[in-house]
Order: structure tokens, then C-alpha cells, then sequence
């Protein structure tokens, strides 16, 4: 039971609540970074009371940046500066929200995310990165080449050992008498068209052809001169 008169009621939203700043972050090297941060946090529905006893009504400026900045200069100072624009961002972002857990957690708040964005690197060190970045490319580009020239000729040296294996099995195959047949098969194709030809063959050497019937008949000339005899 309440008494209306000589009770005050508050109210805390128990959203998630962005909080946005842009601020400088150590370096282990000693530099300075540029970052613009998003801290995601909301109250504890379970804790609210000790958030109304303990938590001032500014407590975002006077106690979860306050948290935040020691944190981050902690965590941050373990990592170089190239660390926080590469791939290890997300582990630095989880530590420094480990770290804010760790004393929010019993003020009656839950740090749900910290998100590093827009970070700037000093400019010598961001060129330092990017001709670094571009030395890899190279690399890498100079690396495809060269694999790409090796399996072109290894691809060179199949199909000659191919086209080696091949001659090699049809020279086997021919054969004194298989050139003869196929000599005598080209003359016989001859002999039987209906068209004037000059054969020149090698004289005593050719084979003896006896043409069919019906081309005597025909009025073509055929005529096989040799060499041997001018004729």
C-alpha cells in the first residue's frame, strides 16, 4: 500500500539506449585514434531500484562515459594501432565491454554492445598500412601469374607428350606391304573415273594395274608416263 500524498513515483525507461561519442583512443605504440563510438546499454528491470538509490539523473554522462573512458584506455593501450582498423576490432570492442560490464553490472545496468565506428589512423601510419596492403596485392597477383604460366606448360608438355605417344604408335603401325595396298587402292580409285588423268608414277617400281572393261570403251584418254623412261 502506497500513500499518494507522501509517495513520489519515477520512471526509468528500460529500452536499449544508444549512446553516441566521438572520441581519441590510445594506442600501445602511443598514437592517437580518431573512433566515434555507439555504447548499446539499457537498465537492469531487476535492478531498477538500485539504479533510483545509487545512479545520479545524469548518470549517462557522469557514470557510464566516465566507466567507458577508463575502459577503452585500458583495453586499448594492450593493442597497436592497426589492431582497431583490421579483423582484431570486434575482440577490442568486446573487451572494452567486458571491462564496462564488470562495474555496470551491480550499478543495475546491462552494456548489451560497444561498436567502434569511423575510425581515423595518424596519416603515417594509414600510408604506412596501405602501401603494406598493396605490396600483399602485388604479391599475390605475381603469385597467380606464375602459377598460371606453370600449369600452361605443364598443359604444353601433356600434349606433346601426347602427340609424341601418337606418331610414335602410328609409325608402328605402317608397315612395306600395308603402303603398297594402300598405293594399289589409290591407283584402282584412279582407273575406274571416267575423266582424262596424268598418273606420274616411279616407273618399274609401281604395281601392274588392269583397268575394267567399260572404261576401254570410253573415249577418255588415260596416259602414265615414268620417269625412268620419258614416257
Amino acid at each position: 500500500m502506497l500513500n499518494p500524498f507522501t509517495t513520489s513515483i519515477e520512471k526509468l525507461s528500460t529500452y536499449t539506449r544508444n549512446l553516441k561519442i566521438s572520441t581519441s583512443l590510445p594506442s600501445r605504440e602511443g598514437l592517437t585514434v580518431q573512433a566515434t563510438i555507439s555504447i548499446l546499454y539499457r537498465v537492469n528491470p531487476k535492478r531498477i531500484h538500485v539504479v533510483l538509490r545509487r545512479a545520479e539523473k545524469n548518470y549517462e554522462s557522469n557514470l557510464i562515459l566516465s566507466i567507458f573512458r577508463s575502459a577503452s584506455a585500458d583495453v586499448c593501450a594492450r593493442y597497436p594501432a592497426k589492431d582497431m582498423h583490421s579483423g582484431r576490432r570486434s575482440k577490442i570492442e568486446h573487451a572494452i565491454q567486458k571491462r564496462m560490464t564488470e562495474v555496470l553490472s551491480k550499478r543495475g545496468f546491462i552494456v548489451e554492445a560497444v561498436l567502434l565506428k569511423n575510425i581515423s589512423l595518424p596519416p603515417r601510419l594509414a600510408n604506412s598500412i596501405e602501401q603494406r596492403l598493396s605490396a600483399e596485392q602485388d604479391a599475390m597477383r605475381m603469385r597467380y601469374i606464375l602459377e598460371r604460366e606453370k600449369q600452361e606448360a605443364q598443359r604444353k608438355k601433356i600434349e606433346a607428350m601426347g602427340e609424341r605417344d601418337a606418331q610414335k604408335i602410328r609409325s608402328q603401325g605402317i608397315t612395306e606391304k600395308l603402303l603398297r595396298m594402300r598405293y594399289i587402292e589409290a591407283f584402282e580409285r584412279l582407273a575406274k573415273s571416267s575423266n582424262s588423268k596424268v598418273i606420274i608414277t616411279s616407273g618399274s617400281k609401281s604395281p601392274v594395274l588392269t583397268l575394267p572393261a567399260t572404261n576401254k570403251k570410253k573415249h577418255h584418254q588415260e596416259r602414265e608416263q615414268h620417269p625412268s623412261d620419258g614416257k
